[in-house]
């Protein structure tokens, strides 16, 4: 994994984050505009994607480093793609692919090396 995936995850990442820091939940009473939508759209990834982070730890560093980054990376692949469900900026929209395709390609290579080690 690249220095710069890892930089570019945490930055998308850190998009859905500000949801977060709200202190009112929204208004779901009130018609959304895209950039409502988006939000409430991120802040439901983020949500899931910190439930699913809530592993059962094994004492064994190694596998709950990797059964915790998959649903974090997920996470990442999931904001990704609203960004380019709502996104206008054509170098984020690129960045968002690029960020699919790299955690993709790692969640592969996790899930290959829990089941190489019977976990």
């Amino acid at each position: 994994m690249s220095l710069k995936i890892i930089a570019l995850t945490a930055m998308l990442t850190v998009v859905a984050t500000p949801v977060l820091a709200e202190d009112k939940p929204m208004d779901m009473s009130k018609p959304m505009g895209s950039h409502d939508t988006a939000s409430h759209a991120f802040s439901e990834a983020n949500d899931k994607m910190h439930k699913d982070m809530m592993i059962e730890y094994t004492g064994d560093p190694d596998v709950d480093f990797v059964r915790g980054m998959i649903p974090h990376h997920q996470g990442a692949i999931d904001v990704a793609k609203i960004e380019l469900q709502y996104g206008k900026d054509p170098d984020i929209r690129k960045l968002a692919e690029a960020v699919i395709k790299a955690q993709e390609a790692e969640i592969t290579e996790m899930n290959a090396w829990l089941k190489a080690h019977g976990k």
